[in-house]
């Protein structure tokens, strides 16, 4: 218990830093607040991808989600930490993923199976900010992708870019698990693709870090 109260402690100061580290950036570098974000959001996500080995209980889990959440939501009424909350849209995404990581790891915690959070968060790390980063910054051979007449707020290029991502990222991450890549997991490599990209596309407003990973947690649960 005390090597996972000190490891607690150990991701609160890590998590910390790489804020400052990404405030400095905005302050300094006049790195825009798109792109700062998407750090903060790609290298937060990725670290807690080891947590299944880490903490034995969804509670710890929870402290740490609470008191990020609170930091984020102070920072945001007191105008600052700019680096995360200065964008143009409004967006609830920085609040909803120390939720979703939450959610993610009571699930998998539950089901007694490291798997179904580390791909989600795996997933959400890379294939989100991908897709968000290419999709706007990219005009060329780009554009809204139409649905019946009426277009979305999601490009062809990013869209894209999150579906063979994630693909890529599911058939690497099921080979390490089980040590084999046979048509199985082929196809649910392709399924949690196409229905990560689906959530993606759905979601507004920054839904997409609770519905990205919970939608490859449904896939997960129902398949393996």
């Amino acid at each position: 218990m005390v090597n996972t109260i000190i490891l607690s402690f150990v991701y609160l100061v890590g998590i910390s830093l790489l804020l400052i580290f990404n405030e400095l950036n905005y302050r300094r570098l006049k790195v825009k607040g798109e792109f700062t974000r998407k750090f903060a959001h790609f290298t937060a996500t990725l670290a807690v991808v080891p947590f299944p080995y880490i903490f034995s209980s969804h509670w710890y889990v929870l402290i740490l989600a609470s008191v990020f959440f609170a930091v984020l939501f102070i920072t945001h009424q007191i105008k600052q930490l700019k680096s995360i909350h200065d964008i143009e849209r409004e967006s609830m995404g920085s609040y909803l993923l120390p939720l979703s990581i939450y959610i993610t790891f009571l699930i998998s915690d539950l089901s007694d199976n490291k798997f179904v959070f580390i791909l989600p968060m795996l997933i959400l790390a890379i294939s989100d900010p991908m897709a968000s980063i290419l999709g706007t910054n990219i005009e060329n051979y780009n554009g809204k992708i139409k649905v019946f007449g009426r277009k979305l707020a999601k490009t062809y290029l990013g869209s894209g870019a999150f579906l063979v991502s994630g693909f890529i990222i599911s058939v690497i991450a099921f080979y390490f698990h089980f040590k084999v890549f046979d048509l199985k997991t082929f196809w649910l490599s392709i399924t949690i693709a196409i229905t990560g990209t689906f959530a993606e596309l759905i979601s507004w407003r920054g839904s997409d870090n609770l519905t990205i990973p919970l939608s490859v947690v449904l896939i997960l649960i129902l398949f393996l």
